[in-house]
Formats: C-alpha cells, structure tokens, sequence
C-alpha cells in the first residue's frame, strides 16, 4: 500500500550477469551465535538449503499470472488469483483453504468533476482516462475509473480552496488565513499523510467534498521521466486508494471488533459506520491526475500561497476561494461483496499452537505489479522453499501460517477480519511477518517492533544480495534511503547500523500488532515509483523499471522466507526487549521535552519513567536467560510472547477504542506513520493536559505488567 521514493543506480555488470546473480552470490557463512539458538549449527544448514530454492524466474513467471488482469477486490479476476495461490500452497505441502467473508464494498458507478471560472466557462471535464503512448495493459475494459473507495456518494458545487498536502497544519493555515471552508471544495495534493486523514479535517472543517491530486513535485515529472520514458508518475496517472478512516478502524465498516464471516446476521453490523463514531467519510472525496488538476489549480485566486505549498506545475499556486467553482458528482454502489483470503499451514511439530504467521495481501486497484503483487511473488517463492524442506522430511517446531489477503486496499479488510475471527489463537501467536510493496527498487527497507529489529538484521546478514556481500551489508551503505523512511515521530536512535522504522498503518500488520498484540515486521525493497495505484502499476512497468531480472523478488523472498523459518525452529523465542525498553524509555523523555515546551510542564512523567526502568531491568535478566536458554526453555518462551500482549489496553485509545496497542498507533493525522506511546503524545498535542495525565497512568500500568510477566521467566 504505500510508494518508495528513492533509488540506487546498478552497476552494469548487475544487470548483465541478473541471471547468474543466484550462482555467483552464495549465501553467505552463517553467524555462530544467533539470539534464540543453543546451537545454531544444524538451523545453518537448514537454511542453506532454503536459500537454494527461490528462484527468480519463477518469480517472475508468477508476477505475470498474478498480473495478467485487473483483479480489484471481490471480483473474478480477484478470485481466480486466491484459487492460484491456493493450487501454489497446495503444491508446496501446505494444508490450504480459502476463507470467505461477506464484506461492505463500494464499486464506483459515476465518478465526475468539472470546473468553471467566474463567466462559466468550462476548465476541465474528468477525470480523464490514463493513457501514455505504448503501455500494453491501459485499455483493459476491466480497468476501474479511478475513484476513492469509501467516499460518499452525492452532487456538490462549490468554491475551490487549495489545501497543500492536507495535513492539520495545512489546514490551520487556511485558519490563519481567514478562509472559510464550509460548502467548499477542497483540493489538495497526495503525499505526507495518508489520504483518508485530508478527507477527515476536510470534513471536520465543513467542506463539501475533496479533491486530491497527484502533483508531479512529489512523484511526476520533476522527479525524472515519467512512464513510459521512466518510472515516474505520467500525466494522465491517478492514484486510486481508500479514504476510509483506518485510524479509527480499520476492516469492514459494518463490524468493528466482529469478524465478518458468511452466516453472520445482519443484527450484528452496525448501522453508524458514517459520522463521528464510524470510519467512513460523509463527504465526497475524487482522484485527479495532475493533468486534470493543472486548469483548477492555474485559475485560482485569492492569496498566494506560502512557502513549501508550491507544486511543480508550470504556475503561481493560489489558496482560493476565488477564480474556479467546481460540480462533483460521485454515485457508489455500496453492496455487501464476498472476499477471499488463502490461508495455508505447516502444522509444528514440537508445539502446534504458537503459530508464526506469513502475509501479503492479493488484491490491486489494477494490475498491481508492485503494489501488492511483488509480495504475492516473493510469499511464494519462499513457500516454495517451505515446500522443498518439507519433501526432504522437514518439520517446523511451531506452526507455520502462510495468508494471502484480500480487500486490503479498501481498508485492510481480509486480514483484519481474519483475525478478529481468530481472537484467542492468536494469543499464541508469535510473530507476523508482513509484505505489501514487495519491490520497486534496489533498495533494502524494514519496519518492526523493537524487540524484532535486532532480529531482521541479523536475518539479513544471512542473505546475499545481488549487488553487495549481504542484503544487510547492502542496507548499510544506503544511509540517504534509510534516513527518508523513517516514518514515525520517535526520537532517532544512536548507533544504529542499520534503521529499522516503527509500525503505523497502511498495511495487514495493523490488525496483529495494534489489535491483538502479535509482534510483527514488514519489509520492502524500494525505488523510484510513479505509478502508485494506477493502471500503469504492471507487468511492463515493473520489468521495465523495478526489477528487470526478478534478483529482488528472489532477495526478498529470501528474507521473508527465512523470517519465518528461524523465528518457527527458535529454541527460544529471539525477541530483544532490552531494545525494546530502551526504545520506550527514549519516546517518555521525547514526551516530556514536549510537554515542557507546549506548557504542560505539570504532568508528572516520574511513574511513567520509573515503570521504564523496571521493565529494563527485567529486560536484561530475560535477555541473559535467552543468550544461555534453559534445558526446557516452555515457561520461558510463554512469558517472552506474554510481553507484547502486555502493552495492550482493554479500553484502547481515547475515541478509537479499536485500537489497543499503547506503544505504537497510526496517527490520528498522518494515518500512515506510527505516533509512538499514542495516548500521551496526541493528548499533549491537543494541549489536553488531564487527557495526557490519565494516558500517562495506563502507560505506566502497561509497562508494569510488562516488567512483571518478563520476571516470571525466572
């Protein structure tokens, strides 16, 4: 779900030798001594073998299956790709089933905007239809009009405001301006924040409905040539995407908390899922291009705007009102749909009911090459490598859970649906290991929850990479890449070799770790990529563009593969919580500069620290345990898992109760990006000091009962 932005140049030997790339790197020597091991020789071996198997011609003949049609969610298309990835798990060896769900799904019948200027003369029609010159897949009759799911439905007319990226501060700027936005249309550029937040303070702010565009500063032409020429973002191209109010809640919008299976009665969907409390919109919200949006955003009057508001286009931006009064028109068909996810198992064979669980989501807007179907390919070809260690008599010691979701771009529904389902298994599971944006470039990128940050590093010290010695020697010298994704508003921390960022939203870890508590990973390898959620996201772009001979595919299958194969046959679970404490005690200091400088100086932070502390301390003595495990490491292992589950909340957050993790939210403005220790930090933001106070008590509670299950593993 979300774009990369940056790139590596290969060399050109790189992509000469990209078939011989496999031969020429072997995996590289194994470390001797490896969190979780006794003896980490044996696993060594195992995993060489895995390394052996995937394979990136496969890979790519896999991509062009998955890709061959647009397959938006609960369509045909859509259901034919679960029925392939299911005959691929079967074939591995995984017991395998499809699970449907009836969910609320909005197809797009009318989408329309037109723009006038003050005489009534016409300044645009659309949105126009994506076309380049050359790409083989635009005219597929089952392209989808562009659209945001989730929007309204409704006709509106009204002046036009510009809004920039519609972030709060935007939007109090416009405050600051004296522009009212009541009955107005707002138009706003994609990027900084995910797109549903700009509905959402768009709607809070009275206006009529929402335009956002695509603006060629951010991922067009000023960045390079766009396709077919580059990888860039064309002119006619738009970028699809949910605007539902996945910080409030992500999944069906009928059943928050309730998992939406087939015979679940129509009594148990609720019918307030617009409005305040639900998370849909009440206002219309439209995609452009930039080719559409240039004559609405040349014709506007009023202010200039302010500085780091300037696009690209040709033109002075002005904020409006004045100059342009837009007419949308959006008809929805709003219908209960029926999705399917693939669930495929390894049942372990020393304790079956500690589940290490695998996914990536299947469905596109369109095409969807890298966006999610480059994770699809990779998932497979590390099931693949599952399936061949399992012909040779192979057995996990922990269940392996390979999951291919649907709906996510909708609102990452087939996997926040599927765990709701599962509830109380899910205690047990240890980890979730995710992949949306498989590649769309050379360049390595992860997000975790501490305890796990240690642990992709040391997986990717493991691979080869096709450039570079390892994947984690790769990672390392790419410091500009890592330093433009870090993603969450945590302090940074000193001595990293590699950074790995936090979790926020925008993808199927959501669900595990925000809701459930399941520690989780996700992991990308990024480039330059200007097609997000258009048509031109296919086949012809990404081996034109993202990866040529299929080597990241292969890389990150790797990784992905061997996540769950080391995490699976640990002997004890490999979680650093000393990072962990650290991490936390870091964001309560953060904290609490901030709250100085905004006037809440009064809060008192000392038991919130002090409950940091405690839990560093029992992090260590856990850690020294792990680092020399016990003879029969059960009571050891279960209080390792119990932690994260520990930094749950019963009641969530304040106003969006879905959510219950105290450590790492989406904001309820950026959307994407993780807000760490949530409820203190938006309380402090809204200078709401009593708020602030109260979320401070549950941290510290949170970080108590942490402390004391890590103390029960003695």
């Amino acid at each position: 779900m979300h774009p990369g932005s940056t790139f590596a140049i290969l060399p050109p030997s790189a992509i000469f030798f990209g078939w011989l790339l496999p031969a020429l790197f072997a995996a590289q020597p194994a470390p001797q001594k490896v969190l979780g091991y006794s003896d980490f020789g044996l696993e060594a071996k195992l995993e060489e073998k895995f390394l052996a198997v995937p394979d990136p011609k496969r890979a790519g003949e896999e991509l062009k299956v998955l890709t061959s049609a647009p397959h938006l969610a609960a369509t045909p298309e859509d259901h034919e790709t679960a029925e392939y990835v299911a005959r691929e798990f079967r074939a591995a060896g995984l017991e395998t089933e499809i699970v449907p769900y009836r969910v609320l799904l909005d197809w797009p019948k009318v989408v329309h905007v037109e723009a006038y200027d003050p005489s009534g003369h016409l300044l645009m029609s659309g949105p126009e239809r994506e076309h380049v010159d050359g790409d083989p897949y635009q005219d597929d009759p089952r392209v989808v009009m562009p659209f945001n799911s989730s929007s309204a439905s409704g006709d509106v007319t009204g002046d036009v405001v510009y809004a920039n990226y519609g972030r709060l501060e935007d939007f109090n700027e416009l405050v600051a301006q004296h522009i009212d936005l009541h009955g107005k249309i707002v138009i706003c550029r994609y990027g900084a924040n995910f797109r549903g937040v700009k509905v959402y303070l768009a709607e809070q702010r009275g206006a009529a409905g929402v335009l956002i565009y695509s603006d060629p500063q951010d991922d067009g032409y000023y960045k390079g040539d766009p396709w077919p020429m580059g990888p860039w973002r064309p002119d006619t191209g738009v970028q699809r995407g949910s605007v539902q109010y996945l910080f409030k809640y992500p999944g069906d919008p009928e059943t928050p908390g309730v998992a939406s299976t087939l015979d679940l009665p129509d009594s148990a969907r609720i019918k307030n899922f617009a409005g305040p409390q639900g998370s849909q919109p009440d206002i219309i919200s439209i995609p452009l291009s930039y080719h559409d949006a240039a004559p609405i955003l040349q014709a506007l009057k009023g202010p200039s705007v302010p500085q780091g508001w300037e696009g690209a286009l040709p033109f002075r931006y002005h904020m409006g009102p004045g100059g342009v009064k837009a007419h949308l028109i959006s008809q929805q068909d709003y219908q209960r749909r029926i999705i399917w996810d693939v669930v495929g198992k390894v049942e372990g064979a020393e304790d079956p009911g500690s589940w290490v669980i695998v996914g990536n989501h299947r469905d596109a807007w369109v095409y969807g090459a890298v966006d999610p179907n480059s994770g699809t390919a990779a998932m497979l070809e590390a099931v693949h490598g599952i399936g061949a260690l399992l012909k040779q008599g192979w057995r996990p010691k922990r269940t392996l859970v390979f999951c291919s979701w649907d709906a996510e771009e909708e609102g990452l529904i087939g996997s926040t649906e599927w765990v709701e389902q599962q509830g109380a298994a899910l205690d047990h599971a240890v980890a979730y290991f995710n992949i949306d944006v498989g590649v769309s470039g050379p360049n390595f990128a992860a997000s975790a929850v501490p305890s796990l940050k240690e642990f992709i590093r040391s997986v990717t010290r493991s691979v080869p990479s096709p450039v570079l010695g390892t994947v984690f020697e790769d990672w390392r010298s790419n410091r500009s890449y890592q330093n433009e994704h870090r993603g969450s508003n945590a302090p940074p921390m000193e001595g990293e070799e590699t950074h790995v960022s936090d979790l926020g939203s925008g993808s199927d870890f959501t669900p595990f770790l925000q809701h459930a508590g399941v520690p989780s990973t996700d992991i990308t390898s990024g480039g330059p990529y200007g097609v997000y959620h258009s048509t031109f996201d296919d086949f012809a772009w990404f081996t034109e563009n993202a990866d040529p001979q299929f080597q990241y595919l292969q890389e990150m299958a790797r990784v992905l593969g061997l996540e769950a194969l080391r995490m699976a046959d640990a002997d004890v679970l490999p979680y650093d919580y000393v990072a962990y404490a650290r991490e936390v005690s870091a964001y309560i200091e953060a904290a609490r500069s901030r709250a100085d400088d905004t006037n809440l100086g009064s809060l008192d932070f000392a038991p919130a620290q002090a409950a940091a502390a405690r839990f560093a301390a029992a992090a260590q003595r856990a850690y020294a345990l792990q680092s020399a495990p016990p003879a029969n490491p059960a009571q050891l292992n279960l209080a390792l898992r119990q932690v994260e589950a520990a930094m749950l909340s019963d009641a969530g957050l304040p106003n969006r109760p879905w959510y219950r993790h105290t450590i790492y939210a989406p904001g309820e403005y950026t959307g994407y990006a993780a807000v760490v220790i949530p409820g203190v930090n938006e309380a402090i933001d809204a200078r709401n000091a009593p708020l602030a106070a109260q979320q401070l008590g549950v941290l510290a509670r949170v970080l108590e009962r942490a402390a004391t299950v890590l103390d029960a593993a003695h």
